[in-house]
């Protein structure tokens, strides 16, 4: 933590960031988002086929990943991703509370689960410390 002017004040989180969604638009926003807020994005996948080839090529430390996607769901890429050698913080995403999703998030690996509607760069930062 740095101190400026007698307030303390926390410096960004820079992490590298693999965005998964089956919608363009949330895609577009996401990064806007994470990357006005100090996040590297360094990649985008549509399903979950196209987020397990980028993740392994591009080894991204945080992979925001959607619930729903059209080939298989998020609960399932999580798992996949933790088989391999460089494992990401995943963090799920859906439009959905995280109440219909409660005892999936319970046994998942996943660091945890934002609403859409509340991603901020601070709250996935939050997951991922």
């Amino acid at each position: 933590m740095r101190v400026a002017a007698g307030r303390a004040t926390i410096r960004p989180v820079t992490a590298t960031v693999l965005i998964v969604d089956d919608h363009a638009g949330f895609r577009r926003l996401a990064r806007a988002l994470l990357e006005a807020e100090g996040f590297d994005v360094v990649g985008e996948a549509a399903d979950g086929a196209g987020a397990v080839a980028l993740a392994r090529a591009l080894s991204p430390e945080v992979v925001l990943l959607d619930v729903a996607l059209p080939d298989t769901d998020g609960f399932a890429v999580c798992e996949e991703l933790h088989a391999g050698a460089a494992v990401p913080a995943v963090v799920l995403t859906s439009s959905r509370d995280a109440r219909s999703f409660r005892r999936r998030l319970q046994g998942s690996r996943a660091r945890g689960f934002i609403p859409k509607s509340e991603l901020s760069g601070a709250a996935l930062a939050a997951l991922i410390r």
